[in-house]
């Protein structure tokens, strides 16, 4: 007999989130008002065996229906996103490698591309960090492929997850493609290791721990959050009717963007401490429970 799944987990997440406090200390019932919802994939709306939720595509049936715009937000590439919801991307808005790229239909909304010679300093910091002992690659995100030095399979079955077109090459400093990401891999806690390598590139660039094992390089600004503002600028649709969820620490600027701003119960502190509400773990299908919830969907 299937277990009774964990209640939605309603209160603030913290009293420290910015901007206006929900004056119910718990998320009301729906319908809301909702016209578009942002998600993150990993953590968030996949699971940790990184599968799509079962009631994903019935649940983007009745939004496309309702007239609900639905956006994937990820560090992963745009070729990946567009992979995943094969069939039912129409009028989808991915919002790829960390906001730095974003698409719809095909079409490119908006791009921010770093400065070829920090791509540059950056693969030759990952080479450096190899040599020192540090278990690491560096994997340079174009526009239309990403391109890695390290040609094994270990490595290569970390890359397959986020970058579907991916190419090992020689020199990953020479390649002909508008870069707008440097995602470094460690095998070990990014956090603790490669992340503070790193930290000399944030004087002028954002460093951002977006995994366990990950560390992205973009630029000032290129960020989730700044991509879902120009976003709703385009769309007329306001931070109030805006649902966001969340797991990581690349996911913070655009929990800022969205009234109805969630972390997962599987967050990093500081996004529990960020978002207004929190929403069931990643596990336990936090997002399509929520957003049934708040738009009274059936389950």
């Amino acid at each position: 007999m299937p277990s009774t799944p964990p209640p939605l987990l309603t209160g603030p997440a913290s009293t420290t989130v910015p901007g206006p406090q929900p004056a119910d200390s718990a998320v009301p019932d729906g319908p809301a008002d909702i016209r578009l919802i942002v998600t993150d994939m990993d953590g968030t709306l996949l699971d940790d065996a990184k599968r799509i939720p079962e009631g994903l595509w019935s649940t983007l049936a009745e939004l496309r229906r309702r007239g609900v715009l639905f956006s994937p937000a990820s560090g992963r590439q745009y070729a990946t996103l567009a992979k995943e919801f094969a069939g039912a991307d129409e009028g989808m808005v991915f919002i790829a490698e960390n906001g730095a790229y974003v698409v719809r239909d095909g079409e490119e909304l908006s791009s921010d591309p770093m400065d070829p010679a920090v791509a540059r300093r950056l693969v030759r910091a990952a080479r450096d960090l190899v040599a020192d002992g540090t278990d690491a690659g560096a994997v340079v995100c174009g526009k239309r492929s990403a391109y890695v030095e390290r040609g094994d399979e270990a490595f290569l079955a970390e890359v397959r997850k986020y970058y579907v077109e991916h190419r090992v090459v020689a020199d990953a400093t020479e390649i002909d493609d508008d870069v707008v990401k440097v995602a470094l891999f460690d095998f070990g806690p990014a956090e603790r290791s490669t992340a503070p390598a790193l930290e000399p590139f944030a004087a002028t660039h954002k460093v951002v721990v977006s995994g366990e094992h990950w560390v992205d390089v973009m630029n000032r600004t290129a960020d989730k959050g700044a991509a879902l503002r120009r976003l709703q600028r385009a769309t007329g649709i306001t931070p109030a009717q805006t649902l966001v969820f969340g797991d990581y620490l690349n996911d913070l600027e655009m929990l800022d963007a969205a009234e109805w701003s969630f972390a997962m119960a599987n967050a990093h502190p500081e996004v529990v401490r960020r978002a207004r509400h929190l929403a069931p773990s990643n596990n336990d299908d936090g997002v399509l429970r929520t957003i049934a919830h708040l738009l009274d969907l059936p389950r």
